[in-house]
């Protein structure tokens, strides 16, 4: 695939990039919860979800309906996170399109660092947040395979 047909089908998809947060917590009971419970009061509903836990501490990953709200709590609680942006992908037959998916970016040389399903279903389709070492080239390459790629506002209605 050339740059021409790359900038093509990064133009056509309009709308905001898919943002992740991660979220450093301690270990120990109740810290995950009180995250929860605090984008709850806030009326921010966890889309996605991915926790990696050691004995010290746990990174969540999540994918929320208000980013930029979610931001704000945290940085005024002094909860610490990070945010980088993150293609999510429709699978419009389910997890049985999965492995077409992936081995579409195989096809590509792309590495995916990270992958994660999402446990809400945007428009009826399962859906896969995942984290690649290129997103503009992940996203053209899926988009020219037929994969639909999500943007926040898809995820957020």
């Amino acid at each position: 695939m050339d740059d021409d047909d790359i900038s093509s089908q990064t133009s056509t998809i309009k709308g905001t990039p898919v943002r992740q947060m991660a979220v450093f917590l301690p270990n120990r009971p109740g810290a995950f919860v009180s995250i929860l419970d605090l984008l709850r009061a806030s009326h921010v509903v966890v889309l996605g979800l991915s926790v990696q836990d050691s004995i010290d501490n746990t990174v969540v990953r999540l994918i929320v309906s208000d980013p930029d709200t979610v931001e704000t709590l945290f940085i005024e609680k002094g909860i610490p996170f990070n945010s980088s942006d993150i293609l999510v992908v429709a699978l419009r037959d389910g997890a049985e399109q999965m492995p077409d998916c992936l081995r579409t970016l195989l096809k590509a040389e792309t590495n995916i660092h990270f992958i994660y399903p999402l446990l809400s279903q945007p428009e009826g389709h399962a859906a896969l947040a995942l984290c690649v070492e290129d997103n503009h080239f992940g996203q053209s390459v899926l988009a020219k395979a037929g994969f639909r790629v999500l943007r926040q506002e898809d995820l957020s209605r």
